[in-house]
């Protein structure tokens, strides 16, 4: 396999596996937010019946989690060996 070839796999494994560990955060921090508020999350946050403080939590916790898993990802493939067995940064 050519070395371009390699490289664009690699990207999209990354950018495969990146996608879903945001859908999946989404999904679990939707989740989390639901159980622990009784509440939906907040979609609008121009909404008059969404306080400030609950948009902005809401904004904070899913901005920070949603970026976590995008940085994890996106470094544990990254970290990936390359299919013959050399160092991913020098292949």
């Amino acid at each position: 396999m050519s070395k371009k070839s390699r490289e664009s796999n690699s990207r999209l494994v990354g950018t495969l596996a990146t996608t879903g560990a945001v859908m999946l955060a989404r999904k679990i921090v939707t989740l989390a937010w639901t159980r622990t508020t009784g509440k939906k999350p907040p979609t609008d946050p121009a909404d008059p019946a969404v306080s400030v403080l609950q948009a902005l939590s809401w904004a904070v916790i899913a901005g920070v989690t949603v970026e976590a898993a995008r940085v994890f990802a996106t470094r544990a493939t990254a970290r990936r060996p390359a299919p013959d067995g050399g160092n991913p940064e020098s292949s």
